[in-house]
């Protein structure tokens, strides 16, 4: 049984001092291949150290995240595109809008979004795309690139059934993590009226943990958790909700 995180910040501080025995426990449970968004200028020589270091696992891909975009995200972007061959990225993320924390920089979000799905658009790669309380906005963004070759995921989806169609419509796939499993959250329904077929699972480690670990620190073998709970929503066995987000995720990502 194979298993992909297409979601984890594996990189950052909160994994220094078991990050290899953490990728371990992964591998063991089938979780073979794990998806690294970026954040920042900041946080891109961690994450291509983790690849490096762990090869044919760890994947990094390339990105501003929404909450890092500040009045110098044109600077930080010219540096971000500049690195694209410095390593073998496999999608352009985390990118996106985000209306949750500050709105401050919402016109510098909505720039930096536009030229990242531009970027993707002409390395012929995935956007990985962080939503928090804007998917019509983001949906709005995206219409502007009508027609052009554009693929992804809604990293954490949490929107209702029509953002879930309209995501689909469009040829996006949803990202689905930890949340699935919270006693509140509507995703089972949502997941469920969608289909199989347009998901990919994701942990988000260290954030967003599945019950029954919610509280502690997330991590990449937790997927299997997430994969158990799909199994049950759709009525098959966990090695074939595997299978099916597996290849999902090798032909958004084109990992092979």
């Amino acid at each position: 049984m194979l298993l992909a995180d297409t979601h984890t910040h594996l990189y950052l501080p909160d994994f220094d001092s078991d990050r290899g025995e953490m990728i371990q426990r992964a591998t063991r449970d089938g979780v073979v291949r794990l998806l690294m968004p970026n954040i920042d200028i900041q946080s891109v020589d961690a994450m291509l150290s983790a690849a490096q270091a762990h090869k044919g696992i760890c994947s990094p891909m390339i990105g501003l995240h929404p909450t890092s975009v500040r009045n110098d995200f044109r600077q930080q972007l010219d540096v971000l595109e500049s690195m694209y061959s410095a390593g073998k990225f496999i999608a352009v993320g985390e990118i996106g809008i985000d209306l949750y924390w500050d709105v401050t920089y919402l016109n510098e979000q909505r720039e930096a979004f536009r030229r990242q799905v531009q970027f993707a658009i002409d390395k012929d790669l995935p956007v990985v795309i962080h939503s928090r309380k804007s998917f019509r906005e983001i949906l709005t963004i995206l219409d502007e690139f009508r027609g052009e070759k554009i693929k992804g995921v809604f990293h954490a989806f949490s929107g209702d059934i029509r953002d879930a169609e309209e995501a689909v419509s469009i040829g996006f796939m949803l990202g689905i993590g930890g949340p699935l499993t919270y006693k509140n959250s509507d995703l089972s329904e949502i997941v469920k009226k969608t289909g199989i077929e347009h998901i990919v699972l994701e942990t988000d480690s260290p954030y967003l943990t599945p019950v029954p670990h919610r509280g502690k620190r997330n991590e990449s073998s937790y997927i299997c958790i997430i994969n158990r709970k799909l199994a049950d929503i759709f009525g098959r066995t966990e090695e074939e909700t595997a299978e099916i987000t597996f290849d999902n995720s090798c032909r958004l990502f084109n990992i092979g």
